[in-house]
């Protein structure tokens, strides 16, 4: 019979606060990095004389590393220690961020940021499982509000100060700037973080859950990302990814159940909370991740902004949910189903104005859903986080955190795929109904084709080419109604989405603090919080 494992040292309230601050710079840094390349694509591809569908392996590459490191952050954190592999991670990201700035060809470049992907993956759900550890239940909701601000903000500041960066610098320097934060964050986490004493080690090496692991996590990723580009199952290359995703993650699941020492540990779907809430985590991720994809791409592509107005497009997101953090008191006092409820439906809401948009639209009619939104977001992340993992023994935090991080991205990627593919094909279905409609016989076509032709005359064109020129203003105008529309048919499709989350919530129990959770087993063998649950047959 094996000794039950020591109980964690006490942390002062100073070094709590401390670790919180730590684990947020770094989680900063990494989530600043995730958004910030997708403003740069086109002056990597001038500077790196590639095309976009070769520049697009930049992105490619470190959400692929990312999927494959997020599951085996437990089993990796087992191996080399929680506050090892938490410097192991911040070194490799920084170092690896230094060769992506110095890359001096495109190869270069996607090698560094595939070794900048696996430093950065486990670093979220490390820097969760640490908060989740070191602080008491009433004062959780609190720690996970300030580290959720440099959550938060990254997707904010990423696309602002990348374009920026990029267009009045180089695109290099938006690697260059996680030097210094990495710097930071490797000298706060050396001298604040620590290990538990329950974290047990890992006996051997799982070689064929970690090779099925790789194989599928990286294929399915690759599917998600480069479906769209090469028109989904048409291609011979994504069928051969898709079913060797599939299979890899099969043979993995089934090893993961057989194996003494798994590298993902799914005892945790057992917790009935934690099961549902790894569910709505997905999908969660599949609208914000989605929607802030649409957003940007709308702003720049149909209304003509530059990066930098774009990213100021999304700012607000972060305000709201800066006037929403005083929603982490009220998690451990009110029933958490009902403010994840009240989140979920409030961000319906602001994706339901967005389905009313025009071509005409100001900066303050996009702005105003994004600042709902973000105030939307202290009331979802928050509450969800608190009914997943409350339940979770404090020595499968790490795992159970790991496995919540990886299904929030898993979401996010397929939402990005469902939602560009839905784009494109309903921007075809609108488009063929529009032009069905205009003709030089209707009034209204006529009354375009006429003001057009005087536009294009008076300006110097001859009576021919004139015409020629308004016939092809009228087909980009219609041209980009129908991407309006489509853009409109995404929005309607998160904000139903988000809208039928509070039909799941009764399948979840509210969590309550246990009075008596001082007594009974060692820290390693209880939940974090000793609690008791309620509601939900």
């Amino acid at each position: 019979m094996t000794s039950p494992a020591p109980d964690a040292p006490p942390v002062s309230p100073a070094r709590k606060w401390a670790i919180t601050v730590t684990v947020m710079v770094v989680a900063f840094m990494q989530i600043l990095d995730t958004s910030v390349t997708n403003v740069v694509l086109p002056h990597l591809q001038g500077s790196l004389s590639a095309g976009l569908d070769e520049v697009s392996w930049v992105i490619t590459s470190y959400l692929a590393a990312n999927a494959v490191v997020i599951p085996a952050t437990g089993w990796l954190v087992g191996l080399f220690g929680r506050r090892r592999f938490f410097l192991i991670c911040t070194t490799l990201f920084v170092v690896s961020s230094f060769v992506s700035g110095a890359a001096p060809d495109l190869t270069t470049l996607i090698v560094a940021r595939i070794f900048q992907g696996l430093g950065g993956g486990p670093i979220i759900p490390l820097s969760q499982a640490i908060l989740w550890e070191i602080f008491p239940f009433q004062q959780r909701g609190l720690a996970m509000a300030v580290w959720g601000v440099g959550f938060i903000l990254g997707p904010i500041l990423g696309p602002t100060v990348g374009g920026y960066l990029a267009d009045e610098w180089s695109w290099r320097w938006i690697f260059y700037i996680n030097l210094p934060v990495g710097f930071i964050g490797f000298v706060l986490a050396s001298a604040c973080l620590f290990d538990s004493p329950y974290l047990r080690k890992v006996a051997r090496i799982d070689w064929w859950g970690l090779g099925l692991m790789v194989a599928g996590f990286g294929c399915l990723q690759l599917v998600l990302d480069r479906g769209e580009r090469e028109d989904w199952f048409d291609s011979s290359t994504i069928v051969a990814l898709a079913v060797v995703a599939v299979c890899a993650l099969a043979g993995f699941l089934v090893r993961e159940l057989m194996a003494t020492d798994p590298i993902l540990d799914l005892a945790v779907f057992a917790d009935r909370n934690f099961a549902t809430a790894a569910l709505l985590i997905s999908i969660v991720g599949f609208g914000m991740f989605s929607g802030m994809l649409l957003v940007a791409v709308f702003t720049q592509k149909l209304l003509g902004y530059d990066a930098w107005t774009s990213g100021l497009v999304l700012a607000p997101g972060g305000l709201g949910n800066i006037f929403s953090l005083f929603a982490s008191g009220l998690v451990t006092r009110i029933d958490q189903r009902l403010m994840l409820a009240f989140g979920c439906l409030l961000n319906a809401v602001s994706l339901y104005m967005m389905t009313s948009l025009t071509l005409g639209m100001d900066y303050w009619a996009l702005a105003m859903p994004r600042f709902i939104q973000g105030f939307a977001v202290g009331f979802i992340f928050v509450p969800l986080s608190t009914l997943a993992l409350a339940t979770i023994r404090r020595d499968k935090l790490v795992n159970a955190t790991a496995v919540y991080g990886m299904l929030r991205n898993l979401g996010g990627s397929i939402g990005i795929a469902v939602a560009t593919t839905l784009l494109a094909q309903r921007s075809q279905v609108h488009q063929s109904t529009l032009v069905s409609h205009v003709n030089v016989w209707d009034a209204e076509t006529a009354e375009r084709l006429r003001r057009w032709i005087s536009h294009f005359a008076t300006r110097g064109s001859d009576s021919f080419t004139a015409e020629r020129q308004a016939m092809a203003m009228v087909y980009r105008e219609t041209i980009d109604q129908a991407q309006l529309l489509a853009y409109m048919d995404d929005f309607w499709m998160l904000a139903v989405m988000f809208a039928a989350v509070p039909l799941v919530l009764p399948f979840m129990r509210r969590i309550r603090l246990d009075p008596h959770s001082s007594t009974g087993g060692s820290t390693a063998e209880r939940p974090p919080a000793r609690i008791v649950e309620e509601g939900g047959a």
